[in-house]
Order: C-alpha cells, then sequence, then structure tokens
C-alpha cells in the first residue's frame, strides 16, 4: 500500500499549477522545489511569491475560497479552463491540513473573484450584505420566502438615479451592515417594498428606495423580473454591486456593469 506522502506526490505530479493557501515559508519552500507552477493565494505577499493571488477575505467556506483562488489564478493567465489545480489550504486549523485536486471548468469560474476584487465597494461589505441575502433566503421573514434588493457602493449616484418610497429610516443614523443588530433590521425592513443602498464603507444610507435607472439594453436571464432587472440596470449606469434576494426561487444573485456575475443558492451555502 502507498503511503500517504507518496500518495500526496501523485496527487501533485502531474497537476498544471499547485495552489498554496497562506502558506508558510516551510510549506512554501517544501513544495517550490518541484517543476509544477506554484500560486501563493493570501492577505499579503509575505513570502514574496511569485506568482501571487491577493486574497481579501478568509472566505471561511473552503469552496468560495478554492474557487476565489482558480479565478484570480485564471484572471492572470496563470491557470486555463481545461487545467487540474491541486489546492493546499486549511480546514480546521491555521496549517494547510486539506488538499483539493480541481478540474477547471465553466462550473468553478463562477465570478467570484471579480464580484469582490473590481468592485468599488469594500470586499468586507460585499461579504456582510451577502450573508444577509442569504440568511434571509435560507429563514425568510417570519417563515415566508421574502426578496430583497441591496444596492453597494457609489452610493451618491445611485440615490441620484431613485426616489424614495417612503420615510427613509436610517437619514439621520450611522450605521453599517455587519453590525447583528442592524442586520436584524435590515432583514425586517425587507418586508417592504424598495431597494436598500450602501455605501462604499457599508454605511446604510437608505431604504424604501426605488430605482429609475432606464432598462434599455439589460440582458438578464429570462424568468427573472422587475426586483433583477432594476438591479441590474443600476449596475450598468453607476459603480454599484446590486445583490438581489428573488422572492420566487429563493436564490441570491449578483450584477455588476449590468450583467449577472454571481448566482447562490443559500439552502446549498
Amino acid at each position: 500500500m502507498a503511503s500517504l506522502t507518496e500518495y500526496l506526490s501523485d496527487l501533485v505530479a502531474d497537476a498544471d499549477a499547485v495552489l498554496l493557501f497562506s502558506p508558510t515559508r516551510s510549506m512554501y519552500d517544501r513544495v517550490a522545489d518541484g517543476d509544477t507552477e506554484i500560486v501563493v493565494v493570501a492577505p499579503d505577499n509575505d513570502l514574496a511569491a511569485e506568482p501571487f493571488v491577493e486574497l481579501p477575505l478568509p472566505f471561511d467556506n473552503v469552496t468560495d475560497r478554492i474557487r476565489f483562488g482558480i479565478e484570480g489564478a485564471m484572471d492572470a493567465d496563470l491557470v486555463d479552463e481545461g487545467d487540474e489545480v491541486v489546492c493546499l489550504t486549511n480546514v480546521f486549523g491555521d496549517g494547510s491540513d486539506a488538499v483539493v485536486r480541481v478540474g477547471v471548468d465553466e462550473t468553478v469560474h463562477t465570478g467570484i473573484y471579480d464580484l469582490f476584487v473590481n468592485s468599488r465597494a469594500e470586499p468586507s461589505v460585499i461579504r456582510d450584505v451577502f450573508e444577509v441575502a442569504i440568511e434571509l433566503g435560507q429563514k425568510g421573514q417570519k417563515g415566508k420566502p421574502v426578496g430583497a434588493l441591496f444596492v453597494v457602493g457609489d452610493a451618491g449616484k445611485v440615490m441620484n438615479k431613485s426616489r424614495p418610497l417612503s420615510y427613509n429610516p436610517f437619514e439621520k443614523s450611522h450605521v453599517h451592515v455587519g453590525d447583528p443588530i442592524v442586520n436584524v433590521m435590515l432583514k425586517e425592513f425587507s418586508r417592504l417594498d424598495g431597494a436598500f443602498v450602501i455605501s462604499d464603507s457599508g454605511k446604510i444610507v437608505s431604504a424604501y428606495r426605488y430605482l429609475e435607472p432606464g432598462a434599455e439594453g439589460v440582458d438578464i436571464p429570462k424568468g427573472l423580473g422587475a426586483r433583477h432587472m432594476s438591479g441590474a440596470a443600476i449596475t450598468r449606469d453607476t459603480n454599484a454591486t446590486a445583490i438581489v434576494l428573488s422572492e420566487s426561487d429563493g436564490l441570491v444573485r449578483a450584477f455588476k456593469s449590468g450583467k449577472l456575475v454571481l448566482e447562490i443558492d443559500p439552502e446549498e451555502y
């Protein structure tokens, strides 16, 4: 029977690239001895490694972390569709304790890298809004499915391209998404019509906004309604990102530059 070390060597031997997630110097030196392309994926390039993909968030969900690293490597032309990639990452502790081999195809490339790296809003704000939308998708409001629209970033332009549907409960407040109490408020207000507008730094600028961008030329998948159309259109006319929870199918979708870039099923998250 082959030893664990031999098995791991076999996993890496014919791979097109190895992605090291936040490796120690000793781990990097051990893996970098081979001929396979090594890509470090970490918050900071403390090892002065080349090539390097910045990881702006820890991504507690390992699948999202791996997808982010692969898409970052693809964006830098280090990995192509059809490649076999070995990912060394952590699941239980701080060190590399898991090895995942992935075949790169269209199912791996979801748009998560572009969403977090190239959005105007801070990555942590995008993450916090996603968490609110996903939890709403899982639990609904008082046990019933709800829809919600969050427009994140470029808040000044978004406010100029929208109008109030009711009194803005956040008009003179300085609260930010990510605060547990604020998240509860967002979930409660999601019962009512209109979009939430959130600044680059996560400040809740407004609720109950009726978005007024033109929908001409916006191409969204068939079956999506007015909430998705207005979310997509506002991202075409501004530098905002729209995160939409669908009341009908329960999926969370993200739009940038007028296009659908990410789709998540909260029940599988």
